[in-house]
Formats: C-alpha cells, structure tokens, sequence
C-alpha cells in the first residue's frame, strides 16, 4: 500500500463509499503504473460498479475539465500521490435543451 495520504477536495458521499474510494485508488496505484491513468480509473469503476451497481463513472489525472450531474451521495473528489480522483455516479439532468 502505498504510504500517502489521500486529500478530499469535495464529496457528499457517506463515509463507507469515501473509504472504498480512497482504498481502491490506493490499490489501483500499487497495481498499475502512476501514469496509466486510463488502467487506474477502469479498476476503480470496477470496484464502485461490483459494490453498489453499475453506472459508475471515474476520472482519473493530474490536469482534467469536467462538468456533469451526479446522483446525490455518490461524488468525491480527491487527491492522493500526484493524482486527481473524480468519481460519481451520472445522473440525468431536470431540464433539456
């Protein structure tokens, strides 16, 4: 296990999910290189999608953009090693264009 600590930026998800999170980031850095960003993010889907259902969605680098809708209780944003998680579950929008 890698020894650094993870730093939340944002989240409104219950503790038990920020723990899986920050734990399968955590195990994905010790399996894949810290700049296989792509392989990280897929085994933390993987993990988020086998213990609370499909729909998942993680990004995973050191410079990203993002805008998008979650379901409530499933967003966090962290940083751990040199790296910036975003992981939630999408949700649909309440208005259309």
């Amino acid at each position: 296990m890698l020894e650094g600590k993870a730093l939340v930026e944002d989240t409104d998800m219950p503790l038990k999910m920020r723990i899986l999170a920050m734990a399968s980031a955590s195990q994905a850095l010790d399996l894949y290189d810290v700049f296989d960003c792509k392989s990280i993010a897929g085994y933390i889907k993987k993990e988020f999608d086998s213990e609370y259902g499909n729909g998942w969605q993680c990004v995973v680098g050191s410079n990203f953009g993002c805008f998008f809708t979650h379901s409530k209780g499933t967003f966090i944003y962290f940083s751990l090693e040199r790296l910036m998680f975003l992981i939630f579950k999408g949700a649909s929008s309440s208005t259309c264009p």
